[in-house]
């Protein structure tokens, strides 16, 4: 048997260019390709979202403590538990840590970069069947929201850990972030600090990291004069804005279930799991999803595990076979 081997593609968006944050347009694709890769063959293909803070390549990378993808893939298709298929890790980072693989005036047009322009480039260049998109956290969400809304396009999804439930995952960010932007003198002081910073992991950091690239995603407002950017709580004061939150609530996964419900009919895998012990509450949001998904009798794999939001690669092996069996022709 051949190797396996991971192929890094450049690709230059035209979709990108000119986007908000000035962040390059010109992206790599880490695309595995299983051993005995023949090019007279189709493979079903995963498209690949890695979590918040993170890039495509990322997966790929060597730890001691954890199994590389390629070494994963590797040994679930030696072993016999999944069949050889395609992965295509797309990277979505941004200057605010990450895009959420969605459609924003603050931040770019990263849900069509994804579906106009990344399919078509890697289809293109390998010989891919059914497709499937997967991944972890943010790239959960994105899963399950490009899944949701692009049957057309994928006809399988995988989210772990995927935010949904906002109140519960979001808003405790909220208080750490406003005090954050207030000493700064604002967002884009904030930003551009915290960019000069030798250490970039601190905690308190990546909240308000996260609460400024998600209210980027969530309410952009080209006519703001903060990053072109609505924020859910008043800059000055903190107090609560409902008709910001309200647009918020329009991406939450567990509210757009129901709208989506026949494109949701159309998948053949929806796979869903969490830990019991998420840091970032988000095993409420996945019950949610899994008791609205009951409830609609829309077909889908759900797990609970006993670990929280960290280092759980090691889940990948229950889907990734389960995604192969509802992609293979």
């Amino acid at each position: 048997m051949s190797s396996s081997r991971v192929v890094v593609e450049r690709f230059d968006s035209k979709l990108l260019k000119g986007n908000p944050l000035r962040d390059h347009s010109e992206r790599e694709i880490s695309i595995y390709l299983p051993p005995d890769y023949e090019a007279n063959r189709k493979y079903p293909i995963v498209y690949g979202l890695v979590g918040f803070g993170g890039t495509g390549r990322m997966i790929y990378n060597v730890d001691p403590f954890v199994e590389d993808l390629q070494a994963k893939m590797d040994r679930l298709i030696e072993s016999g538990k999944c069949g050889p298929m395609i992965i295509a890790m797309v990277d979505c980072f941004t200057r605010l840590g990450g895009s959420q693989y969605v459609n924003s005036s603050a931040v770019g047009r990263y849900e069509d970069y994804i579906t106009d322009e990344i399919v078509p480039f890697v289809e293109s260049r390998f010989h891919c069947g059914r497709r499937g998109i997967w991944g972890k956290s943010s790239g959960g969400f994105g899963a399950m929201i490009l899944g949701m809304k692009h049957p057309d396009v994928f006809s399988a999804l995988a989210d772990h850990s995927g935010d949904a439930g906002f109140e519960l995952c979001y808003i405790q960010d909220f208080p750490v972030a406003l005090k954050l932007f207030r000493e700064a003198g604002g967002p884009k002081a904030w930003l551009d600090n915290y960019w000069k910073k030798p250490n970039r992991k601190l905690s308190d950091d990546f909240a308000a990291l996260d609460a400024l690239a998600m209210s980027a995603c969530y309410s952009p407002n080209p006519n703001s004069p903060h990053m072109g950017i609505d924020f859910p709580f008043d800059l000055q004061t903190g107090e609560w804005k409902d008709d910001v939150w309200a647009r918020w609530k329009e991406w939450d996964p567990v509210r757009l279930v129901e709208r989506y419900a026949e494109n949701l009919k159309k998948l053949r895998l929806i796979y869903i799991d969490c830990g019991t012990k998420d840091e970032f509450n988000l095993q409420w949001g996945a019950r949610t999803l899994h008791e609205k998904l009951s409830r609609m009798e829309i077909k889908h794999h759900y797990e609970e595990f006993d670990d929280g939001h960290m280092n759980i690669t090691y889940r990948y092996d229950a889907s990734l076979p389960k995604l192969y069996e509802a992609l293979a022709e």
